[in-house]
């Protein structure tokens, strides 16, 4: 019914036209005292017929208005053949989408082209940037003093920032490789606190750690960074001679908790925003409000679920739920 009222209204000027038209016939054979019903008869013979034409017509606009909705649910690259156009303006309109969506797909491929320029560009001096840094840890591991202790930890921090360069260019770049398999978690672990342990022992910083016995389903290329960035939070907001705790929630819940300085309550909703730094971060000065907000983006994509909890002064919490959901990673 609605559709009929809408299609009446747009056709009102055609229909007030023939009303207009028979109402001047009438008119005139009234002046001229002719029988009225010589301009009745066939003003409702052409009503009628115009009835017929009208719903016709009301059939084909549904039917167009049908299309056209089918069309408006596509991306322009696929979008496909439009109706049959009724009138000069539908042709003009059409050629005009032709036009834009042409210049829609220029520019697409245009943008695609740059951006897979810069992530070879960022990939390549990743890869190179990663030569001198392994120089100067070979060279700083040679001398056991506070300094060269030091100095590796701002290395390790640097290694950190070139991979979260490289996640955030490649997390949506077409050629993302996922690889799932089950892993031992553990194994996972390890090898991230192992990457952190001179910060752990420098800073007097307790970890609370015992094997976790849990086989999980994930890429571990991709959890391993997730497991970093969390870790390297926790360091980064506790206090020296304070505790982190790496334990599990059963079934399939990896929690890593710090009794650090914690955060705000106005804060916790938003941590996992891009590029929100918060209080803390605000504080910091360095932080890039990043590292959470790919972590969340990479968990998406493996099928875990990231959430945090915290509470200010007294510490956070970040459980990592492995139990993977069904997902199709592209």
């Amino acid at each position: 019914m609605q559709s009929v009222k809408r299609y009446l209204w747009d056709r009102r000027r055609a229909i007030g036209v023939f009303a207009l038209f028979s109402l001047i016939f009438l008119g005139v054979f009234a002046l001229y005292r002719l029988p009225l019903g010589a301009v009745l008869y066939p003003a409702g013979v052409c009503g009628v017929l115009g009835c017929v034409l009208l719903g016709l017509d009301l059939r084909r606009a549904r039917e167009r208005h049908r299309r056209l909705e089918q069309l408006s649910r596509l991306p322009g690259a696929v979008m496909g053949e439009f109706p049959a156009p009724a009138h000069q303006d539908d042709r003009d309109y059409q050629h005009i989408i032709r036009l834009l969506c042409q210049e829609q797909a220029v520019r697409a491929g245009e943008m695609e082209r740059r951006y897979g320029d810069m992530v070879d560009y960022y990939t390549v001096w990743a890869h190179q940037i990663k030569t001198p840094i392994s120089s100067m840890r070979l060279t700083l591991q040679s001398q056991d003093t506070p300094t060269a202790r030091q100095l590796l930890e701002e290395l390790t921090r640097i290694e950190q920032y070139v991979e979260m360069v490289l996640a955030f260019l490649r997390l949506d770049a077409d050629s993302t490789d996922y690889l799932f398999r089950e892993y031992d978690l553990d194994g996972i672990l390890r090898g991230a606190v192992r990457k952190f342990s001179t910060q752990f022992i420098r800073r007097r910083i307790t970890l609370h750690y015992a094997p976790l016995s849990l086989q999980v389903l994930t890429d571990e290329k991709w959890l391993t960074f997730v497991v970093e960035q969390v870790l390297s939070n926790a360091l980064k907001y506790t206090p020296d001679g304070g505790e982190v705790w790496v334990e599990l929630e059963r079934p399939a819940t990896l929690c890593i908790r710090d009794n650090g300085i914690g955060i705000a309550p106005e804060d916790l909703p938003r941590i996992f925003q891009k590029g929100y730094t918060g209080y803390n971060g605000r504080m910091d000065k360095k932080a890039s409000g990043l590292g959470l907000y790919l972590c969340r983006r990479i968990c998406a994509n493996l099928g875990h679920r990231i959430s945090a909890q915290s509470e200010l002064g007294k510490g956070t919490t970040i459980r990592i739920c492995l139990k993977r959901e069904q997902r199709w990673v592209e």
